[in-house]
């Protein structure tokens, strides 16, 4: 049996990450992980648990004993805290702003690592985030980088509601120590503002179907 094929797809805030991989996990039918979720979840549980997010570690304390379970819901693979995906609430101004702190934690980003590359157990997957092609599956062939200027980004997070700053991210996600946001090595790079993500999508695609030969 051949190894499960991994779609990495990176870049900053968006970006059109999300709906791009969606839409590509749908159409080939391979499992889709949102990485960023998985942040943002236990960013939501610190914030419950009044810890102090920009403890670095306290934040390694409360993951190293979170009661956190990768669930497979009809085909997306999220973090799970005692039976219960807060979808809504890892979305608010305030998970927003806790979320880089608790990301930039070295432990964290190791124990997210171990979960992260343990979706393959679900098949074949789309995975997106921030450092998926340069560190959690840089093996992978199939890497891709997304993008578009700040304004166009920030445009599409005003009209889905989520409030982000997203210069303050950005700034932190690629300054961190550990798995900063970069190209992966062989990443291929896509612009996708002006593009609809039906036509971002296929783009990819192709690609993907090029190099696995179909």
């Amino acid at each position: 049996m051949s190894d499960p094929i991994v779609i990495a797809i990176d870049g900053p805030s968006a970006s059109g990450k999300s709906t791009n991989a969606k839409i590509i996990a749908a159409a080939l039918g391979y499992a889709y992980v949102d990485t960023g979720a998985m942040y943002r979840t236990l960013a939501w549980h610190a914030l419950q648990q009044s810890v102090d997010v920009t403890n670095s570690a306290a934040v390694a304390a409360l993951c190293s004993d979170w009661p956190a379970a990768l669930v497979n819901r009809e085909g997306s693979i999220w973090l799970e805290v005692d039976g219960c995906f807060p979808e809504a609430e890892i979305r608010t101004e305030e998970t927003s702003a806790a979320v880089s702190h608790v990301a930039a934690v070295p432990f964290v980003r190791d124990w997210m690592k171990e979960g992260q590359r343990s979706c393959v157990q679900f098949g074949n997957l789309v995975m997106e985030g921030r450092d998926i092609g340069s560190n959690i599956f840089p093996e992978t062939p199939h890497k891709f980088y997304m993008d578009a200027a700040a304004a166009v980004r920030q445009a599409r997070r005003d009209a889905d509601g989520v409030q982000d700053n997203l210069a303050a991210r950005d700034q932190r996600d690629s300054a961190r120590a550990a798995s900063p946001l970069i190209v992966a090595e062989g990443a291929t790079v896509i612009n996708n503002a002006g593009e609809t993500p039906e036509e971002t999508s296929t783009r990819i695609m192709d690609l993907v179907n090029e190099r696995l030969g179909d």
